[in-house]
């Protein structure tokens, strides 16, 4: 995986969560509880956090340790998935027990940000 793929996909994922906030803002608002307003504000906020923090790791590509820059890109990726992902659909009504995948999503942030640290200890070998 090349840094530009990582800008694409930090930037499509940006983009997206500005788009989701200003359709929640404006397309939900009035259907939506305050409960699930804020459930769907908090996925959007950590979607943009992360698709942020994935440019970052674009930003500092040729200084980090290829597998653990990937190990980040991909656990960002799939934080954003499931955390906020599993939000959104809360948010709209799914089931309750679809919030059991948050923590799992969360706990990928975790070790994106992680892995991100340890790809800039190790550095370019």
């Amino acid at each position: 995986m090349a840094a530009g793929a990582v800008i694409v996909l930090g930037s499509v994922l940006a983009a997206l969560a500005v788009g989701s906030g200003a359709f929640g803002a404006h397309g939900l608002e009035a259907r939506f509880s305050e409960r699930a307003m804020a459930i769907w504000q908090t996925a959007v906020q950590y979607q943009f956090v992360h698709a942020l923090g994935l440019l970052l790791v674009a930003a500092l590509w040729e200084r980090l340790q290829p597998g653990w820059g990937l190990a980040s890109v991909i656990a960002m990726a799939l934080g954003v998935l499931l955390f906020s992902g599993s939000l959104y659909a809360l948010a709209l009504g799914a089931p309750r027990v679809l919030g059991a995948i948050a923590p799992i999503g969360g706990t990928l942030f975790i070790v994106g940000w992680a892995t991100l640290a340890v790809a800039a200890a190790v550095g370019r070998a």
